[in-house]
């Protein structure tokens, strides 16, 4: 990390899709893993984080179509 911060505050949209790794669909816990470390870092520079999730793709998955989800 640079010691020079550009930003105090950051907007991080993490999409459900990066969220797969190499699944067609969920979660893949390594790679959730490895984006938490990454985050961990940047907030440990003392900066904010605002983190937005998207879930399509957990909510588009085969569990979501078998409860009526489309």
């Amino acid at each position: 990390m640079a010691t020079n911060k550009k930003f105090r505050r950051i907007l991080l949209k993490l999409s459900g899709e990066g969220l797969m790794g190499g699944r067609e669909f969920g979660l893949d816990a390594d790679t959730v893993d490895r984006i938490c470390h990454d985050i961990r870092d940047v907030h440990s520079e003392d900066i904010q984080i605002c983190i937005v999730i998207g879930a399509g793709n957990i909510f588009r998955g085969i569990s979501g179509v078998k409860t009526g989800i489309e």
